[in-house]
């Protein structure tokens, strides 16, 4: 005996692939689109570039690699870099004792 057909159904909408950003907005000059990523592969390096304040990064790639990735990375170093100049910046003071320090004695007091 023979399989029972079943009903036909539609075949589903293909997804609509959403792109990803390119153009991104500045860390040090907040202008919205002006940081461009561009990736050259074979060279496995990508460059962010900003057009207003000349702001530049570079970073490794690999095959996987998008302009958002690049963006990111960017955020970190800068992060990273501002944590590391501010610790540096600010240097605490030797730690002291509650004990007043002994004073060397000077000329007029052995004068005797």
């Amino acid at each position: 005996m023979g399989k029972r057909k079943k009903s036909s159904r539609k075949p589903a909408p293909a997804r609509i692939k959403v792109p990803l950003d390119t153009s991104f907005t500045c860390l040090f000059c907040h202008h919205e689109k002006s940081v461009t990523v561009r990736i050259d592969r074979k060279e496995g390096m990508a460059q962010l570039v900003c057009r207003v304040c000349d702001q530049r990064y570079q970073s490794k790639v690999n095959h996987l690699t998008e302009p958002i990735d690049i963006y990111s990375e960017w955020i970190d170093a800068a992060d990273e870099a501002q944590k590391m100049g501010s610790t540096s910046a600010v240097r605490r003071p030797a730690a002291s004792s509650s004990r007043p320090t002994p004073r060397a004695p000077s000329a007029d007091d052995e004068s005797d």
